[in-house]
């Protein structure tokens, strides 16, 4: 009978692992607050220092806008959202930035099948841009020490499920960890007019052009150290090894199409792994206004689970992300639909409502709730393998930040969480699963 892989623990490493951390660099989603819904440039050159502001922002990587409306990848969001990381700093003709987050974590999931872990999740980007020819090139890169903080078996999550620990057996009731690399990429755009560009977007690994911002790149989601359930089927394609985009903006519409390899990391996760590309996505990303982001995105992923080599997936996204500024606060809701259709196979479904608020740079106040068809929650030879059954989940939490020091910011964070389930899973689960996670974090 297969089991839920056995909880990776963490022990006297834990000490110098955080020192590591926080030492770890993120610029994945540098943002400018209260931009401009067109923020068009007379040439196609870098931006000075002083396009930090809120009266110029700094120039898109891809397109004629404010650099605040790129998230992960090539993906949108509303321009509105704000800014993190370090400020701008300039070596000869290239501008860089930087950001960086770390987060102590001690979950305890209740019921039969859940556990008690304590992990140190991590991560670190590092952006750069410069003007080359009539267009601008940038480079991003960034990591995570997860293959160590987490563990090759990841943290306990209930009705979770994708990737293997192993290479043998999937990962149930745990979320995966992240691989060391999770992006190394170069894009270039190139003006088309005042109002368009064009661009080029290459990454190993990268994120293609499907689904809405990853969880951990979205505003309202990125407080919430836990995965959201419907991962696999919104934004598991943000580690891909081995991505080309080709893309068009004009105004506030983007149409791009990429060919990537669709396998999920296996269970090595400080390697770089090489397929052919072939799978593909498009997607069609519209910003009606500077607190809106909207998209719509299909791919056809070629045997995207190593455990299930012979079986395809045609995945279907539409997202829509809002954005609002206060003088003293500041709010972002997000709400997705996912469908994953197995080639051969049924078909699975996801739907996601986030919302985050902060107030005063110190107070978050964040909220997710889901249902998600589960299909993957047992092993092949027990007597519900392969039945689809339809979870909800609800979580809150709240997170006090300490006033920022030179190494950056501090606080701390609790949340819980609620599960409602079909009669069929109780004597598996438990009559009513719950979870409690405590959290330390730090961010640059």
């Amino acid at each position: 009978m297969l089991h839920p892989t056995p909880p990776h623990r963490l022990r006297s490493r834990a000490a110098p692992i955080v020192l590591t951390g926080l030492l770890a660099l993120n610029a994945g989603t540098l943002q400018a607050q209260h931009a401009p819904s067109h923020a068009p440039e007379p040439t196609p050159a870098m931006p000075d220092m002083a396009e930090h502001d809120d009266a110029k922002p700094m120039r898109g990587l891809l397109g004629p806008y404010a650099m605040s409306r790129e998230a992960s990848g090539t993906s949108w969001q509303p321009q509105t959202t704000p800014m993190g990381g370090s400020a701008p700093w300039m070596t000869g003709e290239w501008m860089w930035m930087a950001h960086g987050s770390a987060n102590l974590v001690a979950t305890d999931n209740s019921g039969p099948r859940g556990e008690r872990d304590t992990v140190i999740q991590t991560m670190g980007m590092l952006m750069g841009m410069r003007p080359l020819g009539p267009g601008t090139l940038g480079v991003r890169a960034m990591v995570s020490l997860d293959p160590w903080g987490v563990g090759k078996t990841g943290y306990p999550l209930l009705f979770q499920t994708g990737e293997t620990a192993d290479g043998r057996t999937p990962l149930i009731d745990r979320q995966h960890p992240h691989d060391l690399f999770m992006e190394l990429a170069a894009s270039y755009s190139q003006p088309v007019g005042e109002s368009s560009s064009a661009f080029l977007y290459l990454g190993l690994p990268g994120e293609p052009a499907l689904g809405p911002p990853t969880y951990m790149h979205r505003f309202s989601g990125m407080d919430n150290p836990e995965a959201p359930l419907g991962h696999h089927w919104l934004d598991a394609t943000h580690i891909t090894f081995g991505v080309a985009t080709l893309g068009w903006v004009w105004k506030d519409f983007k149409v791009e199409g990429s060919a990537f390899n669709a396998r999920e990391p296996d269970q090595v996760r400080t390697n770089i792994e090489l397929r052919a590309l072939d799978s593909w996505s498009g997607r069609l990303s519209y910003n009606p206004s500077d607190r809106w982001a909207l998209q719509v995105s299909r791919g056809l992923l070629k045997s995207p689970e190593q455990l299930e080599p012979d079986v395809d997936m045609r995945r279907t996204t539409a997202s829509v992300i809002y954005n609002r500024p206060f003088e003293r606060a500041r709010w972002q809701t997000t709400l997705a639909w996912g469908r994953n259709q197995k080639l051969p196979g049924h078909a699975t479904e996801s739907f996601l409502l986030e919302s985050a608020l902060v107030v005063d740079e110190m107070h978050t106040l964040y909220g997710r709730v889901e249902r998600v068809d589960k299909d993957e929650l047992f092993g092949e030879d027990e007597p519900l393998a392969g039945e689809v059954f339809t979870v909800d989940k609800a979580t809150l939490g709240a997170i006090h930040d300490f006033q920022p020091t030179r190494l950056g910011r501090f606080g701390l964070g609790l949340q819980y969480s609620r599960y409602a389930i079909p009669a069929a899973l109780k004597p598996v689960y438990g009559g009513q699963p719950d979870a409690w996670l405590a959290f330390a974090r730090w961010r640059l």
